[in-house]
């Protein structure tokens, strides 16, 4: 995926999971951005490491879920502080 891509799919997971988390009010678009790409690597991660699931950087719903997984994670890991 190019960078634009990368973008728009952490701007669309960081949404999704604001509004999961409530936060979405509190945040704007960069800060979805932001938190959407840095889930969906956080949680690739994770998964590759937990799962044994290949990091496979594409636009499809399991790479979707699991960015907004990911997002979520961060999310609430912020909203505690």
């Amino acid at each position: 995926m190019g960078i634009i891509a990368w973008i728009i799919f952490g701007a669309l997971a960081g949404w999704v999971a604001s509004l999961i988390a409530g936060t979405n009010e509190r945040q704007g678009c960069l800060m979805n951005i932001v938190i959407g790409v840095a889930g969906a690597f956080v949680a690739g991660l994770l998964a590759n490491l937990l799962f044994g699931v290949d990091v496979v950087f594409d636009f499809d719903i399991r790479s979707f879920l699991i960015a907004v997984l990911g997002a979520l994670l961060l999310l609430l890991i912020f909203r505690r502080r």
